[in-house]
């Protein structure tokens, strides 16, 4: 059968989970959303533990390339916390409230139900560390990657908040993201005191 066909039915799983959450997602509401019969939807996807778990991947595949990218932009930057603050926080604007942010978080909690799941999430998280090291890195932070899990931690807290109340402008996220920074910075070794200035 079509590949067409199996990617609407991920697309829809998607749609679904972002909307109404995992709960959401029954063999007949994701048929009827993605347009196909639900002998094409268990041709593709026997257990509805596959279908999650394609959906996941698929996100995930597209999530990561989406931030390898905008950790090339941080390679070799020279940027103050605010400077890098701003910037992650422009990067989050343009995404929020998207229906993928709320499907990537609901997808992981399941992950946490689901260890099929883990996989793919943990790749996820990967890619964010890696953005995370990439940031800290143009700062001049020695090892970054001990340190970026925290900002990535920072970030996740803040995207919660951000999607649970609504707020579409990312309100406070450079503010805070830029004192984590800073702090980072002025209790690294081998940093003078001072070099962590925030600028204007």
């Amino acid at each position: 059968m079509s590949t067409a066909a199996r990617e609407r039915i991920i697309g829809a799983t998607l749609r679904l989970v972002a909307e109404d959450g995992v709960g959401a997602v029954s063999n007949r509401r994701v048929a009827a959303e993605a347009g196909v019969s639900l002998g094409t939807l268990t041709y593709h996807f026997a257990a509805q533990g596959e279908l999650l778990h394609a959906a996941l991947t698929r996100f995930v595949d597209v999530e990561i390339e989406r931030i390898s990218g905008l950790a090339l932009g941080f390679a070799g930057a020279a940027l103050t916390p605010h400077e890098a603050a701003a910037e992650v926080e422009r990067a989050i604007v343009a995404l929020a409230g998207t229906r993928e942010q709320i499907a990537t978080l609901e997808l992981h909690l399941q992950a946490a139900r689901d260890p099929s799941l883990q996989e793919a999430a943990a790749r996820s998280v990967a890619a964010y560390d890696a953005l995370a090291a990439a940031i800290l890195d143009a700062l001049g932070v020695p090892d970054p990657g001990r340190h970026a899990p925290v900002v990535v931690s920072l970030l996740y807290g803040l995207a919660v908040r951000r999607l649970s109340t609504g707020d579409s402008r990312a309100t406070g996220t450079a503010d805070a993201l830029a004192t984590l920074l800073t702090g980072i910075l002025a209790t690294a070794p081998g940093i003078p005191k001072g070099a962590d200035s925030t600028g204007p």
